[in-house]
């Protein structure tokens, strides 16, 4: 097993750091976060880092690398308070990928990929269509990471689209089902064929 320590870390080239410190975490979340400027110009970018913050109330959270550089999505969600999670799948992998280039913030990457842009429940921001699970999210608050300067966006859940075949009877989202995927690393998606699930536990 190889052995790698923070000097070496330090010391390695910076494309291999990247890559190892972005999949040594694991499988990740693959999502597209939607988002509309007060100029109406529509955003959508890949994000690995949305996280469970609580379910009740319902909350999620993602990270923002630092603002030093303009962050079209941070932008947006802080000047108008909405945005959407949705789920990558396997139909979608390479324009998902796309929308980590960076364009400037006057050209939506709904113009530049096969992805579609939707709208429900007179909901501000775009979800993108055909993905199995849409969360409309409102932004709740934010917290600097000193350590590295990224930013923790918080928000809360005020709608939740899901796939019929998605939803089973106890409320859990089988995302096997919607062919959902996940990152691995910077670069690599997964999609899982199926589940493994297990009952509650409690000590023996």
């Amino acid at each position: 097993m190889a052995y790698i320590t923070n000097k070496d870390i330090d010391n390695l080239d910076y494309i291999y750091r990247i890559n190892l410190i972005n999949s040594c975490s694991g499988y990740k979340s693959a999502n597209l976060l939607g988002t509309k400027s007060n100029e109406g110009i529509e955003n959508v970018a890949v994000f690995s880092s949305v996280t469970h913050i609580g379910s009740n109330p319902p909350m999620l959270g993602f990270f923002c690398r630092p603002t030093t550089v303009t962050r079209h999505t941070y932008n947006n969600i802080k000047n108008t308070g909405f945005y959407t999670i949705n789920h990558i799948h396997n139909a979608i992998l390479e324009d998902a990928h796309h929308t980590s280039a960076k364009y400037d913030s006057d050209i939506s990457e709904f113009d530049k990929t096969q992805l579609i842009s939707e709208y429900k429940k007179e909901f501000h921001a775009p979800f993108v269509k055909s993905a199995p699970v849409q969360l409309a999210m409102e932004f709740v608050e934010e917290y600097h990471i000193k350590a590295n300067g990224t930013l923790l966006v918080i928000g809360k859940i005020v709608g939740l689209h899901v796939n019929d075949e998605l939803l089973e009877a106890d409320g859990f989202i089988n995302l096997s089902k919607g062919k959902v995927a996940a990152i691995n690393g910077l670069d690599a998606y997964a999609v899982s064929p199926s589940n493994t699930r297990f009952n509650y536990q409690r000590p023996k």
